[in-house]
């Protein structure tokens, strides 16, 4: 690319209470939430901004999570006419049945249908799936 350089840093995830979604993630991850604003003047309770930064070195990515005021709940598995969603994160982890209880147990729902038995698939608290993997 003629010297030209792109790196991914973090993804942004959008949520109807963005604070509360970090929240979850930063219990999931064992990471701590290292940015937190409050609603802007004038806007919902709800509203805000939060990350949770990538420890250095680590190579992991940054996670953004952003008010979205008309928010509507993906659906997963998809369905026709329905709000899907448009992407997920994968997770690593090395027991996938202990990491399973450990995302439960932190607010996450585990659907009824899995697509394959050496991944779950599990919804956050604002409904986005993620999947967990060894």
């Amino acid at each position: 690319m003629d010297g030209l350089t792109l790196q991914v840093t973090s993804v942004t995830i959008m949520a109807p209470d963005p604070r509360a979604l970090a929240e979850f993630y930063a219990r999931l991850l064992g990471r701590p939430v290292t940015t937190s604003e409050g609603p802007r003047e004038g806007h919902p309770a709800a509203d805000g901004w939060a990350q949770i930064r990538a420890a250095e070195g680590t190579g992991e990515v940054t996670l953004n999570f952003e008010y979205e005021e008309q928010w509507k709940r993906p659906r997963w598995p998809a369905e026709a006419g329905a709000q899907n969603a448009s992407q997920h994160l994968d997770i690593a982890v090395d027991d996938l049945d202990k990491a399973t209880q450990h995302a439960i147990a932190q607010g996450a729902v585990l659907p009824e249908y899995q697509p394959q038995e050496s991944v779950r698939v599990l919804l956050d608290p604002a409904g986005h799936p993620f999947c967990l993997f060894v």
